[in-house]
């Protein structure tokens, strides 16, 4: 079990052998499906796209991204609590004996929290796609599921959903406290940062530093924001420069948290 692929399928068992994530994404699932077929058949009944307040091609993919825009906090969750369970349940000691190298679990739980996070964006997609694209269909709006630039935007959201999975994980070792991982995770996420988000439009020093937070490289990275219903916070990253913020963010804290707790004794 001490091989690479050994450490792996004990990281994989790990998470399908609890009903967390299964919870979680019932949770997830209908509440994008909510949101989103809600936004489609407000908008899209408002008028037609002469006088609707987002033209078919606008209101589309905005609808769509409600997986990875709301979504990701599920993915968030997931990670961090899969990760500080370990602490609490002091899981970890038993795998420490039987793979001494540290580094060998951190990396593994990291891809399976990451593909886990992948099978969430796809759950996540199903719900504001399918809702989205229902409701639109009945109000008479083109979905646009033969489009080459929606499938691209559900590809990408699928690959926001895995990182943010992934900073979950770093934010469970960073802090161990299950309470407080949550705490910091719904904080952060529904109260912080939309107001650093919104108060960074202030200047345009404040703009070029606000478009790295992560909410805002991880909706660069998808394409769509819902800030842009209030006409604020535009997309001025690249979608693979938003990519590797949210990577960087992942691996950062992540060794922050190899360093603050992961080396410690966890018994």
């Amino acid at each position: 079990m001490s091989s690479f692929g050994g450490v792996l399928h004990s990281e994989v068992t790990k998470i399908t052998s609890t009903r967390l994530w299964w919870i979680l994404s019932i949770i997830m699932v209908a509440y994008i499906a909510v949101c989103a077929g809600g936004l489609a058949a407000l908008f899209g009944s408002l008028g037609t796209p002469t006088t609707s307040p987002l033209a078919d091609d606008a209101l589309v993919p905005l609808v769509y991204s409600f997986g990875p825009s709301l979504g990701y906090v599920f993915a968030v969750l997931l990670g961090a609590l899969a990760t500080t369970n370990e602490f609490r349940h002091q899981t970890l000691t038993p795998t420490f004996l039987a793979v001494p190298r540290r580094s060998r679990v951190l990396v593994a739980k990291l891809l399976a929290l990451t593909g886990a996070g992948a099978v969430y964006g796809v759950l996540a997609l199903v719900a504001s796609v399918g809702a989205g694209a229902a409701v639109l269909a009945i109000v008479g709006i083109d979905p646009l599921l033969t489009d080459g630039g929606t499938w691209a935007l559900i590809g990408r959201s699928v690959l926001a959903m895995a990182l943010w999975a992934a900073i979950g994980v770093g934010l469970g070792v960073l802090v161990p406290s299950q309470v407080a991982a949550i705490v910091i995770v719904l904080a952060f996420t529904q109260f912080v940062e939309p107001l650093l988000r919104l108060a960074s439009a202030i200047t345009d020093f404040t703009a070029q530093v606000g478009r790295f937070l992560p909410g805002a490289a991880s909706d660069a990275l998808v394409g769509q924001s819902a800030y842009q219903l209030a006409g604020a916070d535009p997309l001025v990253l690249e979608w693979w420069q938003g990519g590797l913020v949210l990577v960087g963010i992942a691996v950062v804290v992540s060794i922050l948290g190899w360093f603050t707790s992961w080396r410690r004794d966890v018994t």
